[in-house]
């Protein structure tokens, strides 16, 4: 059994926020689940091409915006989005407060992997 608690675990700036990753590919279980703080006002270009992941909102708002087509989702507590295609996508926090949202990935992160947002095209790994 694991146990994890969020104070003992050192967050990675993923680039627009922090990535509490509370299992990761060397607990063997995978996937991997987070806790991600994405900062107010931030918008990120998305897009995984090796992992699958599914986020639920628990805190903030936000949209997450189809970069295929430019559809707009809002975000808010209880509502959850899944990038079940890889697709590219911005994710946009709100002006007023940090969004917080439950991730799922699979397969499983390493654990380090960080977003290069400054570069041109969506960040990826």
């Amino acid at each position: 059994m694991l146990i994890r608690e969020k104070t003992n675990i050192q967050p990675v700036d993923w680039g627009n926020g922090l990535s509490y990753r509370f299992l990761v590919q060397a607990d063997g279980m995978g996937f991997t689940v987070t806790e991600t703080l994405v900062r107010a006002g931030t918008k990120s270009r998305i897009q995984y091409r090796r992992h699958l992941e599914a986020c639920y909102c628990i805190r903030g708002r936000g949209e997450v915006v189809s970069a295929n087509g430019g559809t707009s989702h809002r975000i808010e507590p209880g509502v959850l989005y899944a990038l079940d295609r890889h697709d590219a996508h911005f994710l946009i926090a709100d002006e007023e407060e940090d969004l917080f949202l439950i991730s799922v990935f699979n397969p499983a992160l390493n654990g380090d992997e960080a977003h290069f947002l400054d570069e041109d095209g969506f960040s990826q790994y």
